[in-house]
């Protein structure tokens, strides 16, 4: 999704797939517990892997699945192609529905506030496109897979007019160039060969896992609940409408809280997530902003089998606003590597990946 996710994993994916490597030919796949945007388990699909991806909000999972999807995977067949699917959809006549209600300069008939999340006509326009998407789909005009494209194209364009500052925790009080934009729908580059993949969406600890699996975790650090943050997405990836209330409309999210976003229970939270994962290796993704720290979080992961940290460098730490970005620094990524070989089967964990300096 072209939108700054906390925490992305797009300026570093590369090196956590040069840290995975390819997949041996007894390996099972690749399980990427926390997909948010998608960017390593794209990664790790260029190497060949096949992928299980997984979140706990559906618009996090139909954006990562959406970068895994082949050309001949969706054909588009009753439109002659991908191009004119996506022509046709932007063609359709604006609706005011849901989002326009509530997220739009239309909320001020009935709310306390004038959202300005999008203008009239763009969130007009996205209701138009969510509900053409899901009569094309019901009537059998398009497949599942064709269906999680176009909402994932659809995503990606409001992301691209949406008036905020990073996030929908809030929308900005006057219009910025951005908001004011007409909404567009973009095709994106589809792969050339078909991945392998499932994608689920729930609780992490309830993914399918073998021994013979590599998991990838990479949990929220901070106290920033991704389900508040990135609410308007997930109403439009699943096309309801939920009573919303307050200043910034939000869905009901808290059944969504994760234990990864308050400082007391992290710790435990983590441990538990590894130790009871029942893949052979293990990687966990952390970072020095985080609740836990480093050396915490090694002396707990330490016990559970044969540890390496890898450090990926340094990146710039999220900017939400203007401040943030006057005393902007940088926070360090790491990513925990354990082994737990089956019994009587010594391996050896990778050489610990130090790289400096990540852009």
């Amino acid at each position: 999704m072209s939108v700054r996710y906390i925490g992305s994993k797009a300026r570093v994916s590369g090196l956590i797939a040069d840290l995975t490597g390819p997949p041996p030919s007894d390996a099972g796949v690749f399980v990427d517990g926390f997909s948010g945007t998608g960017a390593v388990a794209s990664a790790v699909a260029d190497l060949g892997w096949p992928v299980r991806i997984n979140d706990h909000l559906t618009s996090s999972a139909i954006a990562s699945a959406a970068r895994l999807i082949s050309r001949s995977a969706v054909p588009f067949a009753s439109f002659g192609g991908y191009e004119n699917a996506l022509a046709e959809l932007s063609g359709v006549e604006p609706v005011l529905g849901f989002i326009a209600r509530e997220y739009s300069p239309v909320s001020a008939q009935h709310a306390e506030v004038e959202r300005r999340y999008f203008t009239e006509a763009n969130a007009s326009r996205i209701d138009a496109m969510r509900a053409r998407i899901t009569t094309w789909h019901e009537d059998g005009t398009i497949s599942a897979t064709e269906e999680r494209l176009l909402i994932a194209d659809l995503l990606a364009a409001a992301n691209r007019v949406a008036n905020i500052a990073g996030t929908y925790g809030c929308f900005l009080r006057d219009w910025s160039s951005t908001g004011l934009r007409e909404l567009e729908l973009q095709p994106r580059t589809l792969r050339s060969r078909p991945v392998e993949m499932d994608v689920h969406v729930g609780d992490v600890t309830q993914i399918p896992v073998r021994p013979e699996d590599v998991v990838y975790f990479d949990p929220p650090y901070t106290k920033r609940q991704y389900a508040a943050y990135y609410h308007i997405l997930e109403t439009i990836a699943l096309g309801d409408e939920p009573e919303v209330g307050g200043v910034t409309g939000l869905r009901p999210w808290r059944h969504l809280a994760s234990d990864f976003c308050y400082r007391k229970r992290a710790l435990t939270a983590l441990t538990s997530l590894v130790r009871n994962c029942t893949a052979g290796r293990v990687l966990l993704s952390y970072s020095s902003e985080g609740h836990v720290s480093q050396d915490e979080l090694e002396a707990a992961l330490t016990p559970l089998g044969k540890l390496t940290v890898h450090s990926l460098g340094e990146i710039g730490r999220y900017r939400p606003n203007d401040a943030a970005v006057r005393n902007a620094d940088s926070v360090r990524e790491y990513v925990f590597e354990l082994h737990r070989p089956a019994q009587g089967v010594a391996v050896q964990p990778s050489l610990p990946l130090a790289v400096q300096g990540v852009a």
